[in-house]
């Protein structure tokens, strides 16, 4: 009777971790939206976004990022190992990518649908080294690739807004 105790625990924990992990590679189970998910999760980024900068702390800010970041690699990594490699169904990438393209700027909603929509392109392209760090093993390579999207982004819209201030801000 003891055995099947010491089985039966892990087995739980394992389905724990695993519903918590998908739900949060998922963003929530939207990536299970049967017509471009990717999109989708940006759109949650963009979510996210508005209610981290209502806060106008950069602290917050960085802390959402980095957290994300961490929590986005374990999920991605743990969901991954499940469904195959890069499965559509991760979006965690997406929103934290989205979060990248806007992290550190105040702008108005033109500019940040402005940002969403150059990184959905530059998430498309994936320019170099963006598409070599899909290679990259499990999480990280889910997730860094995208972060670097995000990075490129994010500088397209600060050349955007050093060239035309009024119409970002």
């Amino acid at each position: 009777m003891g055995a099947l105790c010491t089985t039966a625990l892990p087995a739980h924990e394992w389905f724990v971790r695993a519903r918590i992990a998908t739900a949060v590679a998922t963003a929530g189970y939207v990536g299970f939206v049967p017509i471009a998910p990717g999109t989708f999760g940006s759109i949650v980024g963009l979510a996210i976004y508005a209610a981290v900068s209502a806060t106008d702390s950069w602290l917050v800010e960085a802390i959402v990022l980095l957290a994300l970041l961490a929590v986005g690699i374990w999920s991605a990594g743990h969901v991954e190992r499940e469904m195959g490699k890069d499965p559509g169904a991760v979006v965690i990438d997406e929103v934290a990518g989205m979060l990248v393209t806007l992290a550190f700027l105040d702008v108005s909603v033109t500019g940040a649908l402005a940002g969403f929509f150059i990184f959905r392109l530059l998430d498309v392209i994936k320019p170099p080294p963006a598409r070599r760090l899909e290679d990259l093993h499990g999480g990280p390579g889910i997730m860094l690739d995208d972060v670097m999207a995000g990075i490129y982004s994010n500088v397209a819209l600060r050349g955007l807004i050093a060239f035309f201030p009024d119409a970002w801000v």
